[in-house]
């Protein structure tokens, strides 16, 4: 029998290979974060060029989310076995080939099905980038590469609604998913000649294939997120959490047509739920153990992340459709106007985390979710002829600042909650939650609010949808604001704080990886060569 040694990660921020990973995760991370903002802007101007219904909009946003979300945690244990640098290039390459087709779709079938492609890519690369920093570097520059990759990344998301409302302007729509093409034309290279190889807890030169081995800084297969010590991946309950999402999603998007096939479709996307549950907690390896569950805390912080994040999928939706077809603002105006938000989460993110710290996640997590309620109500004012500084900039700076409350200390009370080698999968499970609430958001607000599938040609019509809208997402955020009241209690004071404090993310907390644990040389037992 084998034994390798597992050794400390030593890349350095000042030398040349620490800046081509900091180069390259950036780029990668930052492919998945300007689509993620960017695509609301241009939904407006889609909907003309290929005659789409607001269904078809609706299922440009949620295609993409469906995979997405049904697959993150799976790409994340796909990278601890294979080789995150491998599977990071394998997500640029797959997301870049995507967006190509996204770009070149000739009517909405293609584009959709584009996306949900796109957003297979995304699940591969998002935790991957992220992993890769943390499997490379020296733990001394651990923090501070972190902050780099997440501070450059904030500032790619906070650049995306305004280069999407130009190239929507300029070049079209199109560009909005071939701009891709270039970051991975440079990514992707630079992480093959660059940035070294790392499986399990261990980082390798570049060129030198990972060791299968069996980790002891996770522990069990379960703290891996579904992958196991033999390379058995939880593909059924990936499959079964995707088909799921699908099909809710699919139901309550085509609810408005009448169709009696949409109360099948309903019950078979309940009824995969179920059995994903069950396949869950029968498999010795799952991608989500429920046993993370136990845990109250855990337990009561996604639910408030369901509430949150609903809320935040739904606004942004709505808002940039707004903005265009009854404020009649451009597109470019309309990306730009969106700026405020990120640009106070950049800016003021990493405080209201240490002030989260001193003062604990209650009264944040409260008070984080009524200011965002409140701007969702302020949001009301804006109509026809809507003027920017009266009208839309107040409700976006309150809402900036409720996001800027809440969104640190949510993601530092998720790894509080759980034992901190655990802290990466409930890191994973906590975006993947946000990310599902967001795609539901998306299907359901226009059916509650009476929404028809041409709403978005008519500014009549879409205003009073929208402003039956903003107070149902208000009235979502004020339940989560309850529950954080009544369920969030002070983490003990030594328990794991997260490495993401600043960042520009407003469609999913930020992701956290495991910290591999600092010290000499490990051992870890590998399977005899065949």
């Amino acid at each position: 029998m084998a034994v390798t040694a597992q050794h400390t990660p030593a890349v350095r921020i000042s030398t040349s290979t620490g800046r081509w990973i900091l180069l390259t995760t950036v780029l990668g991370s930052s492919m998945a974060l300007l689509d993620s903002t960017v695509v609301n802007v241009a939904l407006p101007r889609i909907g003309r060029d290929l005659d789409a219904s607001l269904a078809a909009l609706q299922w440009t946003v949620n295609a993409y989310l469906v995979t997405l979300a049904g697959l993150i945690l799976l790409g994340g244990a796909l990278g601890d076995r294979y080789g995150r640098r491998r599977i990071f290039v394998l997500g640029v390459v797959w997301f870049a080939t995507a967006s190509l087709l996204c770009g070149l779709a000739p009517n909405p079938a293609v584009l959709i099905a584009a996306r949900a492609l796109q957003g297979i890519g995304g699940a591969l690369l998002t935790p991957g980038s992220l992993a890769l920093i943390q499997a490379s570097f020296h733990p001394d520059d651990r923090s501070r590469a972190v902050g780099l990759w997440s501070g450059f990344g904030g500032i790619g998301a906070a650049v995306g609604p305004f280069l999407g409302g130009w190239l929507v302007a300029g070049p079209g729509w199109r560009w909005v998913f071939l701009l891709n093409i270039p970051l991975a034309l440079v990514c992707a290279p630079v992480a093959v000649r660059h940035v070294p190889e790392s499986a399990g807890g261990t980082s390798l030169p570049a060129g030198v294939p990972p060791v299968r081995t069996e980790s002891r800084t996770w522990g069990s297969s379960r703290e891996l997120g579904g992958s196991t010590a033999h390379g058995r991946f939880d593909v059924l309950g990936a499959a079964l959490g995707a088909v799921s999402l699908a099909l809710v999603t699919y139901a309550l998007i085509e609810a408005r047509t009448g169709s009696p096939a949409i109360p099948l479709t309903a019950t078979a996307g309940v009824l995969a739920a179920v059995a994903f549950v069950y396949v869950e907690k029968r498999r010795p390896d799952p991608m989500m153990p429920l046993d993370i569950f136990a845990s109250r805390q855990f337990t009561a912080v996604n639910v408030v992340t369901l509430c949150v994040y609903a809320a935040f999928g739904g606004f942004f939706f709505l808002t940039a459709l707004q903005l265009q077809v009854v404020a009649g603002y451009s597109p470019l105006a309309a990306g730009t106007a969106l700026l405020p938000t990120t640009v106070l989460m950049l800016l003021f993110s990493a405080r209201s985390g240490a002030l989260a710290d001193r003062i604990g996640p209650r009264l944040p997590l409260t008070a984080g979710p009524l200011l965002c309620a409140a701007a969702m109500l302020l949001m009301l004012r804006v109509g026809k002829g809507a003027d920017y500084l009266t009208d839309v900039l107040p409700a976006l700076l309150v809402m900036g600042t409720g996001m800027v409350t809440l969104v640190a200390p949510l993601t530092a009370t998720v790894l509080a909650s759980v034992d901190a080698s655990r802290a990466g999968l409930a890191s994973g499970i906590n975006n993947a939650a946000a990310r599902a609430a967001g795609l539901i958001a998306v299907a359901a607000l226009p059916l509650l609010s009476g929404m028809g599938p041409e709403a978005y040609r008519s500014a009549t019509a879409f205003d009073a949808a929208f402003r039956r809208a903003m107070p149902i997402c208000a009235a979502v955020l004020v339940v989560g604001a309850v529950l954080a009241f009544t369920t969030v209690r002070r983490p003990p004071p030594d328990c794991r704080h997260p490495e993401c404090r600043t960042h520009g993310w407003v469609t999913a907390p930020p992701l956290e990886g495991r910290r591999a644990r600092d010290g000499a040389l490990r051992a870890s037992r590998t399977h005899p060569a065949d």
